[in-house]
C-alpha cells in the first residue's frame, strides 16, 4: 500500500510555486512591496539550502528585492560573520537552529528585529532582546525500532540515555548543530552539573553517526534499538519512499523534559547590513503569513512558528507537544561545544 505521506511528498512540489506566489492574506501580513529594482540582500544561511531557495524565490517575486545566498552549516556561519565584523556582506543570518543566533548576538551583530517581524511570531520562539526571531522549527524525538524495542522499554526521559541499560543500543549525531542544539537545552534546564554527567553517560552508551539520516537508518535496519534526531527527518523519508524509517516509529518526550525541546529556526539583520530596509522585509516576510505557507507547503515538513499559520498537514499539531519553556538567548553554543569537548565526544 503506498503510504500517505509519499502521496504527500509528491503533490507538495506541484502546489508550493502557485501557493508561494499568490501572496495570500491582507496587507497587513506582509511588507510592501517594492524597494529599489535593483536592490539586493545578501543572505549568510545555514538552513537548508532548498528551503530557503524556495522562500526567498516567493519573496523576490513578491517584492522585486533579489536575495542573493551564501550557505553552509549554523557555527559555520556564525563564526564567519563575527569574523568579518562590520566588513561582512551579509544583510540577514538565517539558520537551522538557535544557538548560532545567540553567538552572533553575544558579539554585537545584530541590529533590532521591526516590529512587524517579532509580532507575527509567539514570545516562546523568539528572545525577549528582539534581536532576532524565529521563523521555522523543529521537535526533538528519540527514533525508535518497532520490533526491538517495545513501548514499555522506552526511555521517560532524554537524561536516562545516560544509564547503563542503555550502552550500545542507541545512536546520535554529536557532530551536527542539531544535537548541539539539543545538549544546550538540557544545560539550560537541568544545569551545567547534570548536563555534563548526562554527556559522560552519551559517551560511554551512544553509537556516533555522521548526521541523523544515518542514525534513522541505522534504527531501521536494527543496527541499534534507537536513536535522537529531529521530527522530519523521518517524515521526509516517509513521504518520500520509506527506505529508512518504515520499520521504526517516533517516541515523544513528555512532562516538559529536555528531551521535549522545540529547537527555533533563527532569522536576524546584520548592525553592518548594507540594505537594512530591504533586510528588514525579508526578516517580515519569513515570520508572516506569506512566507509561513510556503514554509508549511514545501516538502521541507519543519514548523511553521507564526500565528494564524498551520504547519503541514502531515504533522502531529506543534501543540500537542509537552515541550519545555526554554530562554533562547541561554543556548549557549560555545559553552555547548566545550562541555561535548570534555567528556570526549568532540
Amino acid at each position: 500500500m503506498t503510504h500517505p505521506l509519499r502521496v504527500l511528498g509528491a503533490a507538495l512540489a506541484g502546489l508550493v510555486l502557485a501557493l508561494s506566489l499568490a501572496g495570500c492574506g491582507d496587507d497587513g501580513d506582509r511588507p510592501a512591496a517594492g524597494g529599489d529594482p535593483g536592490d539586493t540582500v545578501t543572505l549568510y544561511n545555514a538552513q537548508h539550502e532548498d528551503l530557503m531557495k524556495e522562500m526567498t524565490a516567493a519573496f523576490t517575486k513578491e517584492t522585486g528585492i533579489e536575495v542573493k545566498m551564501r550557505s553552509g552549516d549554523d557555527l559555520e556561519m556564525a563564526n564567519q560573520i563575527v569574523q568579518e565584523g562590520d566588513a561582512s556582506p551579509a544583510d540577514v543570518f538565517v539558520t537551522e537552529n538557535s544557538p548560532a543566533m545567540t553567538l552572533v548576538d553575544s558579539k554585537g551583530r545584530f541590529a533590532p528585529v521591526s516590529r512587524t517581524a517579532l509580532d507575527q511570531v509567539p514570545a516562546r520562539y523568539r528572545p525577549s532582546d528582539g534581536h532576532w526571531v524565529g521563523f521555522a522549527a523543529r521537535q526533538t524525538t528519540f527514533a525508535y525500532n518497532a520490533e526491538a524495542l517495545p513501548r514499555d522499554d522506552l526511555p521517560a526521559s532524554i537524561m536516562d540515555l545516560a544509564e547503563p541499560r542503555w550502552k550500545g543500543r542507541f545512536g546520535y549525531s554529536p557532530t551536527g548543530a542539531d544535537f548541539q542544539a539539543i545538549v544546550s537545552a538540557v544545560v539550560a534546564l537541568e544545569g551545567d552539573a547534570a548536563a555534563q554527567r548526562w554527556l559522560d553517560g552519551l559517551k560511554r552508551n551512544a553509537r556516533a553517526y555522521d548526521g541523523n539520516t544515518k542514525v534513522m537508518a541505522a534504527v531501521n535496519k536494527g543496527d541499534i534499538d534507537g536513536g535522537v534526531i529531529y521530527h522530519y527527518y523521518w517524515y521526509k523519508d516517509q513521504a518520500e519512499s520509506g527506505a529508512d524509517s518504515d520499520s521504526t516509529k517516533l517516541h515523544f518526550f513528555e512532562g516538559g523534559d529536555p528531551g521535549a525541546f522545540t529547537s527555533v529556526s533563527g532569522a536576524g539583520v546584520l548592525k553592518s547590513a548594507k540594505h537594512a530596509e530591504s533586510a528588514q522585509k525579508l526578516v517580515a516576510y519569513l515570520t508572516g503569513a506569506s512566507g509561513q505557507r510556503v514554509l508549511a507547503d514545501s516538502t521541507a515538513l519543519e514548523y511553521t512558528v507564526a500565528a494564524g499559520v498551520p504547519a503541514n498537514d502531515a504533522l502531529e499539531p506543534l501543540s500537542t507537544f509537552d515541550a519545555p519553556e526554554v530562554d533562547l538567548t541561554s543556548l549557549n553554543s560555545e559553552k555547548v561545544v566545550r562541555m561535548m569537548q570534555e567528556a570526549g565526544i568532540l
